[in-house]
């Protein structure tokens, strides 16, 4: 597996917690399956779900097992606030979890956090393939046989474990957005955990 493009792993607070009690064991998990970069959803419809120490924490565990970590924002609502008191945390990344807004508030989400985090890369997972936004990672949420067409260079393709048949059909469809694209985000940790893949 090229350990030079992003293999993501997204921890989707909604679907399972992770918190301080199971962090651990999740970075285990991912370097266990060749993941090498996290998206952690630490912040949901308007709140941050830890404190600022808990987030340095968090960063310096995964830093301590080479892993990558964004933390990732997900907005549902145009006036919930980007909380810029992450941005001085030591994290390689801020993701943004926002497609349900129109394109309009995407873009000053995304021009703020670009403004104002000078320290680490930009991601937006989106479902609008035809985003004219562009961060320093695209991830295209590409779940499902018929949308791996959207897998190119230039772009992350997304495997959604609940849209696979099998161990075997997760693999390939995480191969596949490896092979065709600038890397391969995996939704999401719970999923995996539950399928046992």
């Amino acid at each position: 597996m090229s350990q030079s493009k992003p293999i993501i792993l997204y921890i989707n607070q909604g679907n399972g917690a992770v918190n301080q009690t199971n962090f651990g064991s999740m970075l285990s998990f991912s370097t266990a399956h060749g993941f090498n970069t996290i998206f952690f959803q630490m912040y949901r419809e308007g709140s941050l779900l830890f404190s600022s120490d808990q987030l340095s924490t968090f960063v310096a565990q995964a830093h301590a097992e080479g892993l990558q970590i964004f933390f990732s924002l997900y907005f549902t609502n145009s006036s919930q606030p980007v909380p810029s008191s992450i941005y001085p945390l030591g994290e390689d990344g801020i993701s943004l979890d926002m497609s349900t807004l129109p394109l309009s508030a995407q873009t000053t989400i995304y021009s703020t956090v670009k403004d104002g985090f000078q320290t680490g890369r930009v991601a937006i997972t989106t479902t609008d393939f035809t985003l004219p936004l562009t961060p320093d990672l695209l991830v295209l949420e590409t779940y499902g046989a018929g949308e791996q067409s959207y897998i190119h260079p230039g772009v992350i393709g997304s495997v959604g474990v609940f849209a696979t048949t099998s161990e075997s059909d997760y693999q390939s469809q995480v191969q596949y957005a490896l092979q065709n694209g600038d890397g391969v985000m995996v939704f999401d940790y719970a999923g995996l955990m539950k399928s046992g893949y």
